[in-house]
């Protein structure tokens, strides 16, 4: 039996958006589904409220809440989308997450290809501006989350390629992608919290990644598609599982029903397989879909795959 079946404090994290200006610009060509960004906020209540209660009851212990353009900040209300939350709403939230027993932590994405949230913002990366910006997020965030153990910064996808279809690309390259990276976690240790990041930088850059990323920041790496079919073209993404595990970085597999619905348990045959669990923190399930009752059957959906997966890995003690 691999002794990754008998850690029992594994974290089974979701995340949820409750801002979704995660994309291209509102008035980018060739948008897809919710890909464009939105002047309103798109979210619906009761689905969110449903969402929770069924992560409850299916065990989860996590919500990694993506919160965007969905707030209004007091440091910066101008970034906030019509139907924003007030931070005292927010705060009446995490209240109630937390007295489902589900653990809220918050989650800002900076990657360049990732911030349109940001407003005006998003076209002053790397100023002085945009520092002061991020620092003041990170801390007002940190205290409405009343300083989480965790705090995810995103940091994916940015390269020329994901941005192809923006009005507005850009790509930090060499010491500014790290200045920056280093940051971001700068800000979020000094105030006692853990960054978490996700991992897909390693993909291209699997020695500079290993050379330069702190073992203090908590590793998601992310596939979504088959781990058991011997496609080539999927090795560098699952490879950097093995990579993060041999290198003595902790993390947290991610999957999603976002392309193939049973990747999530899936991830966690192939954790069980081939990940040790001294450096294994848990479990992430993602959607990729707003928090909308156009796509809550999606949201419904991940959350059973979440039971399925527990019970494969309740089976492999």
């Amino acid at each position: 039996m691999n002794d990754l079946a008998k850690n029992d404090n594994l974290m089974w994290a979701y995340l949820i958006h409750l801002g979704y200006n995660m994309w291209q610009e509102k008035d980018a060509p060739n948008g897809r589904e919710y890909i464009n960004a939105s002047e309103t906020l798109r979210f619906d209540k009761p689905v969110w409220d449903e969402v929770m209660s069924r992560l409850a009851a299916a065990g989860a212990t996590t919500v990694v809440i993506d919160l965007g353009e969905g707030v209004q900040y007091k440091s910066h209300p101008e970034i906030a989308s019509k139907g924003a939350w007030t931070v005292e709403k927010l705060r009446e939230e995490l209240a109630r997450i937390r007295a489902l027993g589900l653990q809220p932590i918050p989650k800002l994405n900076f990657s360049a290809a990732h911030d349109e949230w940001l407003g005006p913002y998003a076209r002053c990366v790397s100023s002085d501006l945009y520092y002061q910006v991020c620092r003041d997020l990170i801390h007002e965030v940190i205290d409405l989350f009343d300083r989480p153990p965790l705090f995810h910064i995103g940091m994916d996808e940015e390269t020329s390629n994901h941005q192809r279809n923006y009005l507005y690309a850009l790509v930090r390259q060499g010491d500014l992608w790290w200045h920056d990276l280093f940051f971001y976690l700068e800000e979020i240790e000094k105030k006692g919290v853990r960054p978490w990041v996700w991992s897909d930088y390693i993909w291209n850059h699997p020695q500079l990644f290993l050379d330069r990323m702190p073992k203090s920041v908590l590793q998601s790496n992310w596939f979504y598609s088959s781990f058991f079919d011997g496609h080539p073209d999927n090795e560098r993404y699952i490879n950097a599982y093995r990579l993060l595990d041999e290198h003595g970085y902790e993390q947290v597999p991610t999957g999603s029903n976002w392309s193939k619905s049973n990747n999530f348990p899936d991830t966690i045959d192939f954790a069980l397989e081939q990940l040790n669990k001294t450096r294994l923190r848990g479990f992430f399930q993602t959607v990729w879909k707003p928090t909308v009752y156009e796509r809550k059957h999606r949201h419904f959906e991940a959350i059973d795959l979440i039971i399925e997966a527990k019970a494969r890995y309740a089976q492999s003690k």
